[in-house]
C-alpha cells in the first residue's frame, strides 16, 4: 500500500528527504521532475544518506564517499557494494498531487 510523504511542491529539486514508512526509513528525492525512493541506510557504513549530498541522479554518503544511483540502486561509487532498495513511487491527482510511496513494491520491475 503506497503512503503519502507529501505533496509535489513541498520537494526541493535534488534535497534528499527522509520518511520512516512502516519502520523503514526511506530516502525521497526529486530530480528534474521524476521522484526516486530509496532505503536511507547506506549499505556499506549503516549510517543515513539522507544526511548525503545528491549530485545528478545520485546520492553520495557523507561518511565514506559511497555512491548509489537513486533509479536502481547499485552502487556507483566505492567503498560500496551491495544495492539499495528502491521503492515505488507514483503521483495522486490534481494540480499539486500527493507524492506515494510503496516500500512493498520495487522500483525495478
Amino acid at each position: 500500500m503506497s503512503q503519502s510523504v507529501g505533496r509535489v511542491s513541498t520537494f526541493e529539486d535534488r534535497t534528499p528527504y527522509k520518511f520512516e514508512i512502516d519502520g523503514t526509513d526511506v530516502l525521497v528525492v526529486h530530480v528534474d521532475g521524476k521522484f526516486f525512493a530509496v532505503n536511507d541506510t547506506c549499505t556499506h557504513a549503516e549510517v543515513s544518506l539522507s544526511e548525503g549530498t545528491i549530485e545528478g541522479c545520485a546520492v553520495e554518503c557523507w561518511l565514506h564517499g559511497a555512491t548509489f544511483d537513486l533509479a536502481t540502486g547499485e552502487p556507483v561509487g566505492p567503498p560500496a557494494t551491495t544495492a539499495l532498495a528502491t521503492y515505488s513511487v507514483s503521483l495522486g491527482e490534481g494540480s499539486d498531487p500527493e507524492v506515494l510511496v510503496n516500500i512493498n513494491e520495487s522500483a525495478r520491475n
